[in-house]
């Protein structure tokens, strides 16, 4: 039976049996969801017929057969008609006389999640009385007395009417309640706004598509509630939804960051007039950035396509070339002029080197490394690298506001990236100018690194493909195009994200937006060291003791298993090659599947590329060994990102 059929039967039986009228519920299905007694003893109906379940056409059969409705002529006809009516079901108050003698009026009233119930009344008694009012009643015209019956089967149908407007009623009000709830739980901003561009109707979520707005919209022009800067993009399309079209546009929302989508559908009247302009707007930062990180991927998967096959050969040139200007150069007689050019094929043939060694790497993948930062010295320490390399006149400015001493990041891909950045953004100025970098914890947990130059900025055709691999903008300048794609590398692996655009007061700004991560409290727990050399056993286990933790040992995943089950373990720190045969990866799974949820920290004598340490470290963090105490105490508090 249908989800109808169960909000139907909450009206029980019992309750049913109080009311003095026979009532019967059908779901769309014509089957009998539920009947009182008085229906069974009306129409004289054997239980099978009043139980939940009972066919509507067997019921209907039924009656037939006993002859309630008369002589009929054709009676599968009959029965098949009554089921058309039924499945077409409309509002309906007839009166009908039964074959008994008894006159029962019947007044039908849909159900909104289909079915119906009819409600059956015995007004045998009113039809006798308008009778015996006729008979006695001589003194009444026959014209009046036809209408005094007239007026009374009105009122009784006119209580039918009133009874189907208001289960509409209650039907139009549970729909508008449940359209509203359904308005207001959707991930989006739903509005709709007048020809004025002013809004009509909001789900009050705006504040979830831009952060920085009121939801509060309703009476405001687009303008007043979305602010200049949204306005600008949005404007041509909401015009042209007045003009009948539907279109759907994206922006990236400046003071946010978000990428946001909105479609815009006009609301047309029977004359093909615009009246309004609903819009949908959502948040498609994420899909966005997965769009974006899916095109960069495949253009460095290309990239290293390309050159990969030229690397081998271009390098054995290279090497030619060098040999040949070593003999070149070890000759005694050669001319300043000479020697000049021999100098510069050397240096030419070292950047190709250089180039080559870039190339080969670009579709590595870099393994994070976080672990935590003291951000001063990070930031001063950068800063002094930072200025040696870029021009003579060109200022390195930093502004630095974060609230904690310590963050989780990794160091050197942090530098690598932002050391491209200012670099980039050195480059970009025609003459000497400002580098701005500016460190700060934005609302929320987020980390901003932003870099900005004081130079011309960034071409629309820049801002398009900036990230893609190769893609440069400098002209007479060396420059592998390779600057911004490594920040965008960083950014990913992080899991934020990069934004470029013009500073509204000049120059190109590139920010990275990543999670703000502090160091976990430094409290001792019960570690279990798992590590089948006894001697090297004896010294990490000395070295944790030193760091203030308590320590239970083995050299195998099967006791190991065994202890990691003792209520206070806090961490395992295990190496990658156990005995007994076993493996650091074979025990993560056996943690796993046994329901512990622990951390786990791998240690290892084995080489990056061997397949059991890569597989460990696609789930945990590897520790190399040999390792002093401060790395592994780092170690220990390493907080795993993306990769």
């Amino acid at each position: 039976m249908h989800h109808s059929a169960d909000h139907i039967q909450q009206l029980t039986s019992a309750g049913l049996n109080l009311i003095t009228q026979a009532i019967s519920i059908y779901d769309s299905d014509l089957r009998l969801v539920i009947a009182n007694e008085r229906f069974q003893k009306m129409f004289d109906l054997p239980t099978h017929l009043v139980d939940s379940g009972a066919c509507f056409e067997d019921t209907i059969r039924h009656l037939v057969q006993r002859g309630d409705y008369g002589d009929i002529d054709d009676v599968e006809a009959f029965i098949s008609e009554r089921q058309t009516q039924a499945r077409a079901f409309a509002p309906h108050y007839f009166e009908r006389t039964r074959a008994n003698g008894t006159t029962i009026s019947v007044e039908g009233v849909p159900l909104e999640q289909g079915g119906w119930v009819t409600v059956y009344t015995d007004i045998s008694t009113v039809k006798a009385q308008e009778h015996l009012l006729r008979k006695r009643s001589a003194n009444l015209s026959d014209e009046l007395l036809a209408r005094s019956e007239e007026l009374s089967q009105t009122n009784r149908a006119l209580m039918a009417t009133i009874t189907a407007l208001e289960e509409a009623k209650r039907n139009l009000t549970a729909s508008q309640d449940r359209l509203n709830l359904t308005n207001a739980m959707t991930p989006a901003h739903i509005a709709r706004v007048g020809p004025d561009g002013i809004y009509t109707y909001s789900n009050r979520k705006l504040h979830t598509i831009l952060p920085s707005q009121s939801s509060d919209v309703i009476g405001k022009h687009l303008l007043d509630a979305l602010g200049e800067d949204v306005y600008r993009h949005i404007g041509p399309g909401f015009a042209r939804a007045l003009n009948g079209e539907a279109p759907v546009l994206e922006f990236t929302d400046t003071q946010s960051s978000k990428h946001i989508r909105i479609a815009f559908t006009p609301e047309i009247d029977r004359d093909d007039h615009v009246i309004g302009v609903y819009l949908l707007s959502t948040d498609v930062t994420e899909e966005v950035n997965a769009r974006q990180a899916l095109v960069h991927a495949r253009r460095r998967e290309l990239a290293a396509q390309l050159t990969s096959g030229l690397a081998h050969d271009f390098s054995n040139l290279l090497t030619i070339i060098l040999g040949q200007q070593g003999r070149l150069d070890a000759q005694p007689d050669l001319s300043p002029t000479q020697r000049e050019i021999s100098e510069t094929i050397r240096t030419a043939a070292f950047r190709g080197a250089a180039l080559i060694k870039d190339l080969s790497k670009i579709d590595a993948k870099r393994e994070l490394e976080i672990r935590p930062v003291q951000m001063q010295p990070f930031t001063e320490n950068f800063a002094m690298l930072a200025q040696a390399a870029l021009a003579n006149g060109t200022v390195l400015n930093i502004t630095y506001d974060l609230p904690d001493r310590e963050l989780m990041l990794d160091a050197g891909f942090a530098q690598d990236a932002l050391l491209n950045l200012v670099l980039n953004a050195g480059e970009a100025m025609e003459k000497p100018g400002v580098v701005s970098l500016d460190l700060r914890r934005a609302g929320g947990p987020t980390l901003l690194l932003s870099v900005r130059d004081s130079g011309p900025g960034f071409t629309d055709h820049a801002l398009k493909n900036a990230l893609a691999p190769f893609y440069t903008s400098k002209r007479g300048k060396p420059g592998r195009g390779l600057g911004l794609s490594t920040a965008f590398d960083f950014a990913k692996s992080c899991g934020g994200r990069i934004h470029l655009a013009n500073h509204k007061d000049g120059g190109a700004e590139v920010t990275l937006r990543l999670p703000y991560q502090t160091p976990p409290d430094e409290k001792p727990g019960l570690i279990l060291l798992v590590e089948d050399d006894p001697v090297l056993r004896e010294t990490i286990r000395a070295q944790l003791r030193d760091l203030g933790h308590a320590v239970i040992e083995t050299d195998n995943v099967r006791e190991a298993l065994r202890l990691a089950q003792v209520p206070d373990v806090t961490l395992v720190l295990t190496d990658v090659m156990l005995a007994q045969g076993g493996t650091g990866l074979e025990l993560s799974i056996a943690l796993i599947d046994a329901g512990l949820d622990l951390p786990l920290r791998a240690i290892t004598g084995l080489p990056d590329d061997d397949p059991v340490r890569q597989s460990l470290a696609l789930r945990h963090p590897v520790l190399s060994k040999p390792f002093t105490m401060a790395a592994l105490k780092s170690h220990l508090q390493i907080a795993r990102g993306p990769t």
